[in-house]
């Protein structure tokens, strides 16, 4: 089934457009983003399976934990929320149940959802039923559902919607998979795993794995736990049946949501420290301090943040965003007012993320005159006089993310759906705007 909003496709009449502020003068901000989506919905799984309640601290405030939280939820979890420390954020107490259906899941047009929560709802009692935005019915499950079938697990369907009959507990073993299209697919197996009756064993076969660094991130997070993962043989991971650990943690600022604040130093030639930067962590965003100074920006890491300044042109850049793809759209925005071509590769699999973000961006590029072409693994963009226009999102938060990094520099740029940032990163406009301070515009001058 396509997607429901499909590059080239007209905005539908309705549809608002906001007017993407253009910088007259260089930016000078210090930003703070919300908790890592990635890490809070991974906390989330982890606690609801754990041996004992858990408090998550700064956990992300957006779409899709909200939509993990009502999951859990509907499986019998008690979570209770209490306000956080800064806006976007909030706290938790996860206690967890025994699973029960009957339920009903809304993914939304969450990743984490649709793909760690089926493994989980594994080992509930009753039937559970996956749903979730148009889109969503288009992007890749099988993977999944077909290593929950071969564990003896009860599913009917392939993609959304599908049904999963649980019986209160899962064999596991080993499983075979082609995780190719997307690291989830391994995460997704290894949050439950230790509570399957024998563990579980997954071996990839296929292509390599995407974002890679997210498979770290849940291993690392799984240690945290107490869980053990064996991963001495290449493209395998193998977890034995064990406790997982209740643990209190607290999650690290959202560095991939940092990217187009920090996009926005380079394109006005100022300057944007991002508080609480990690000194150390595994999150793929931390990629960005390379990403960045090679296309001409200064680069520091201190007590205070990240900072990024810039004051020359923004360059062209050959790079392989395989392990990062979700820096894709921010990069290619740069791109396309970079002096100087540039080159993406190893994003092949970006063509099943919320949109096809490979023809989106190239599409959008190109419609406000940029020169922004598909490649077999990527895009291949070369920088031209860009001109104001409207730009569509198909409800992706980084397509939308992009287009506001893009209208920085190229007046009357107008997003369609500005509020599809809300997803991972809520009030993006207020907090575009008070980065921006005064010193911006819309429209002509």
């Amino acid at each position: 089934m396509p997607a429901a909003n499909t590059p080239g496709s007209e905005p539908k009449a309705a549809t608002s457009f906001w007017p993407a502020p253009t910088a007259d003068a260089p930016v000078s901000a210090k930003v703070s983003v919300p908790g890592s989506k990635s890490a809070t919905n991974r906390a989330l799984v982890l606690a609801a399976l754990a041996d004992g309640p858990s408090q998550i601290i700064d956990a992300l405030d957006a779409r899709d934990t909200r939509l993990m939280i009502n999951a859990l939820v509907a499986l019998s979890v008690d979570i209770k929320i209490t306000p956080g420390r800064q806006p976007g954020n909030f706290d938790l107490l996860v206690t967890p149940r025994p699973l029960r259906g009957p339920a009903a899941i809304d993914v939304g047009l969450a990743g984490t959802v649709m793909r760690f929560v089926p493994p989980l709802a594994a080992l509930a009692t009753g039937e559970v039923n996956f749903d979730g935005d148009i889109g969503a019915r288009s992007r890749p499950m099988a993977t999944t559902l077909d290593a929950l079938g071969d564990l003896g697990v009860s599913v009917t369907g392939e993609q959304l919607p599908f049904t999963i009959v649980a019986t209160g507990s899962v064999s596991g073993g080993q499983v075979t998979i082609d995780a190719s299209t997307s690291s989830q697919f391994v995460s997704a197996l290894l949050l439950s795993g230790a509570r399957y009756e024998n563990g579980i064993t997954i071996a990839h076969i296929g292509p390599p794995i995407p974002s890679q660094p997210h498979i770290d991130m849940t291993i690392g997070m799984l240690a945290e736990h107490g869980v053990e993962v064996d991963t001495s043989i290449v493209n395998t991971w193998r977890i034995r049946r064990q406790t997982i650990s209740a643990i209190d943690r607290r999650i690290e600022p959202d560095l991939s949501n940092a990217a187009p604040f920090l996009a926005a130093a380079m394109v006005t030639k100022g300057t944007v420290t991002i508080q609480g930067w990690p000194a150390s962590t595994s999150q793929p965003g931390d990629a960005l301090r390379g990403l960045l100074q090679r296309m001409g920006a200064q680069v520091s890491l201190n007590e205070n943040g990240l900072t990024v300044s810039m004051s020359g042109d923004i360059l062209g850049i050959d790079a392989d965003l395989g392990a990062v793809g979700e820096l894709t759209p921010t990069i290619a925005a740069l791109a396309a007012l970079a002096k100087g071509q540039s080159h993406l590769t190893g994003i092949a699999h970006l063509r099943g993320h919320e949109t096809d973000r490979l023809k989106a961006l190239a599409h959008e590029i190109t419609h406000l005159g940029g020169d922004a072409v598909e490649t077999p693994d990527g895009l291949h963009i070369r920088p031209t006089f860009m001109h104001g226009g409207r730009w569509a999102t198909y409800a992706d938060h980084r397509m939308a993310t992009a287009g506001a990094v893009i209208g920085l520099h190229v007046r009357n740029v107008e997003i369609e759906d500005i509020a599809t940032t809300d997803k991972t990163l809520p009030d993006f406009p207020g907090r575009w705007s008070q980065m921006l301070g005064a010193e911006i515009s819309t429209g002509d001058t």
